[in-house]
């Protein structure tokens, strides 16, 4: 896709879209990854935060699995095998999806965060992450073991999707 098929053009020195002036001098390093936004912020705790942020997904479950598991065991001392809503994850296998900080998209079947049977297969913008993490992380195997800890309170997205590329809604 080119700017005349989107709309977008921020290939040149100028966006598009905010008519800002970019500037693309200097160095630059990564300071976040957020394939599942929220994760980090539970999980990365301990003076490993930022090593997260910065570690390349391939070596992220070998450096992280096991502190991801042992901050779950301490959030939710009750996680056991198919503790999930829907079941299917124990601990281990919970914390190496969720230690490898990207997102997986089914080939085939349905793409979701978290739908009552598939879990992270994938992620839609409609999909609440954080209302969905806070249900794995503590909800149990039913989803009501800790309610006043599963959800965020946010019901909806603020502003409509469109059904066009950039597909979220512009800063107010």
């Amino acid at each position: 896709m080119n700017g005349e098929e989107t709309g977008v053009d921020c290939g040149g020195t100028v966006c598009e879209p905010c008519g800002q002036a970019l500037d693309f001098s200097g160095n630059y390093i990564q300071e976040d990854q957020m394939g599942r936004p929220g994760i980090n912020t539970v999980f990365g705790t301990e003076g490993f935060k930022d090593a997260f942020n910065v570690t390349v997904p391939s070596a992220m479950q070998a450096a992280f699995q096991m502190k991801f598991q042992d901050k779950l065991l301490a959030l939710n001392p009750g996680y056991t095998t198919n503790a999930l809503p829907g079941g299917g994850l124990d601990a281990a296998t919970f914390t190496t999806v969720l230690s490898n900080d990207v997102l997986w998209v089914a080939k085939t079947g349905i793409t979701t965060y978290f739908n009552g049977t598939e879990i992270l297969t994938g992620r839609t913008l409609s999909d609440d992450v954080i209302d969905v993490s806070l249900l794995l992380i503590f909800g149990g195997p039913m989803g009501d073991e800790n309610p006043g800890l599963t959800s965020d309170g946010v019901p909806a997205n603020d502003a409509t999707f469109s059904s066009s590329f950039p597909y979220l809604a512009g800063p107010f």
